[in-house]
């Protein structure tokens, strides 16, 4: 069956939105059953303005930051570097703690809603590659903070990346000979 026709009312011909197909299981919410998932938050500085990184969807092609499931044997700041790399062909200095987090519901393969976190890094961009996993698969775009926070639908995101300001990475220090 195709993913459409699972998640289609009997009868009515109209698909579920993801909020109607939680509804029907709320135990969901609190039985602990959150996936965590890790995000970049890719900037980069041109003329003392700040341009962000946003990339599509595969599947619908809606607008959101790279972002992944935990990488066995990686670290959360790692496996977001990762998902900017793959995703978008970018990397760059990583902050370690994350500046934020949001949550979403995640349709899965199987047609099943479950409910995310998200914990967001930052990433200052410093390499862009032309050739990368995931392109052709999906659009890349670099706007304002502005611009990112219009483009995307989660709410918790859009507080984000308006109110992304850029934190200082420490940098590991350099021996003097």
């Amino acid at each position: 069956m195709s993913q459409s026709g699972k998640n289609r009312k009997a009868g009515s011909g109209k698909p579920r939105s993801l909020l109607q197909q939680l509804a029907r299981v709320p135990e969901k919410l609190f039985d602990g059953g959150f996936r965590q998932q890790y995000a970049a938050l890719c900037f980069r500085r041109i003329e003392c303005e700040i341009q962000i990184l946003l990339v599509t969807t595969r599947d619908s092609g809606r607008w959101v930051i790279p972002k992944g499931w935990p990488i066995k044997h990686k670290k959360p700041h790692q496996t977001a570097a990762t998902e900017a790399w793959e995703e978008a062909g970018v990397r760059g200095a990583v902050k370690k703690k994350p500046i934020g987090r949001y949550t979403y519901l995640k349709l899965l393969d199987d047609g099943d809603v479950v409910p995310c976190v998200v914990d967001v890094f930052q990433i200052e961009v410093n390499e862009v590659q032309d050739r990368f996993k995931e392109k052709g698969e999906r659009r890349i775009a670099w706007v304002s903070p502005d611009e990112a926070s219009r483009r995307v639908r989660d709410i918790e995101l859009k507080s984000l990346l308006v109110e992304f300001k850029p934190k200082k990475v420490k940098r590991p220090a350099t021996s003097m000979s």
